[in-house]
């Protein structure tokens, strides 16, 4: 037998025991075989070849490192066996990234598991089927039944381009998504080298775009007791929803969704538990009399729902109150825009603070460090300020 014509299974440097315990890095096992270790902890196995015969764009000996598989599934002698298969095609010079029969999962696939993955994680159902349905919509049928392996710049590029300046905000979604699937197949040995959202990015490729903040439409502040005085004389559970929605400057959700466990009377607080709020963190409505007054004569119906709808127990639809602004005429002005018409209002008083306007709408005030100290909600200045406002609009 000539030399060279028989590549036997070296020993190699590593072992089982150093496969499970290595830190982060590179670490060889010879013969072009590495064991790489991200900092996360996920470990995958590469090998680096040179193809006989064939030359980079720079005329030199073409090097390429193809990844095998992550160590939770490939074995090191398994990774050792598909290593010496790719160097026997390079030898032979066989470019192993097109004559592999390596199975390689496409993009879809990768981007299935990853949702099904983290559907514990989602903050609610919907935010979670939003994820992968932007990559059904825009990615999949592009890229979508492509090895995953294959999905570089070029393919990242002709998903966004078409989207990139028409919906500038659902493509940067998207490109965030499919920088996701590619980090996972990454972790799992099914992609090499650079994310190519991360080189899209830093090079600036795609095209400027100068986006125009979109305000919900609001009420002026000066018209809001003449449209209450109007909106108290109705009857429908809309009405009394928007009623308060107006004077807590709450979210229509967080007004929808309240349940009467959530109220504490005798302390005339509402606490909206962190998993309803926008930030997740729980927020403390000081309740005043004209809200109480709302309440009250609701308690009656038994209801779980504060706001019940069409269904026993089930609150209102979140279109109810946005319909009820429709049969009232009012055009141009949004549920979420009576937040803004407090905010408006309350920067016109010269006695209340910025920092109580914004924490009365359970925004947060301040960097992490600033807001790591302060451990006050303000809800006395808060409770005066919400005073303040409801016997303005209830005058």
């Amino acid at each position: 037998m000539k030399c060279g014509t028989f590549m036997p299974l070296h020993s190699g440097k590593l072992t089982k025991n150093l496969v499970r315990t290595l830190g982060p890095g590179r670490h060889g096992d010879g013969s072009g075989l590495y064991l790489v270790v991200d900092t996360s902890g996920a470990r995958r196995w590469i090998v680096r070849v040179t193809v006989k015969g064939h030359r980079n764009r720079q005329g030199k000996p073409l090097r390429t490192d193809f990844g095998l598989g992550g160590a939770e599934l490939v074995t090191l002698n398994q990774a050792r066996e598909r290593a010496l298969e790719y160097r026997r095609m390079a030898k032979q010079g066989i470019n192993p990234r097109y004559n592999t029969q390596k199975e390689m999962p496409c993009f879809e696939e990768i981007a299935q598991q990853v949702h099904l993955e983290r559907l514990p994680t989602w903050k609610n159902p919907k935010h979670g089927q939003q994820w992968i349905n932007t990559l059904i919509e825009y990615a999949f049928p592009k890229i979508g039944r492509l090895p995953v392996s294959d999905v570089r710049q070029p393919e990242v590029l002709q998903v966004l381009l078409p989207i990139w300046t028409e919906k500038h905000e659902t493509a940067k979604r998207v490109a965030q998504r499919i920088k996701t699937v590619l980090d996972v197949a990454k972790s799992k040995g099914f992609y090499t080298g650079e994310n190519p959202v991360n080189t899209i990015r830093d090079a600036q490729v795609l095209p400027r775009v100068k986006q125009k903040v979109q305000h919900h439409k609001a009420m002026h502040w000066k018209d809001v007791p003449a449209f209450y005085a109007d909106l108290s004389t109705r009857s429908a559970m809309a009405a009394k929803a928007l009623m308060f929605t107006c004077l807590t400057a709450s979210r229509t959700s967080e007004v929808l969704k309240a349940r009467w466990e959530e109220f504490d009377f005798n302390e005339m607080l509402w606490t909206i538990p962190s998993e309803r709020m926008k930030a997740g963190e729980e927020h403390r409505v000081p309740l005043t009399p004209q809200m109480v007054a709302i309440l009250e004569p609701l308690k009656t119906l038994r209801s779980e729902a504060v706001f019940e709808g069409q269904k026993r127990h089930k609150p209102l639809s979140n279109m109810a109150m946005l319909m009820l602004l429709r049969r009232m005429n009012i055009q141009g002005i949004t549920v979420h825009g009576f937040r803004s018409t407090f905010r408006d209002w309350a920067a016109e008083r010269p006695d209340v603070s910025r920092e109580v306007a914004e924490m009365s709408l359970a925004h947060k005030v301040g960097s992490d460090v600033e807001r790591a100290y302060a451990r006050s909600d303000l809800l006395e200045k808060r409770r005066h300020l919400m005073s303040q406002w409801c016997s303005f609009v209830v005058n």
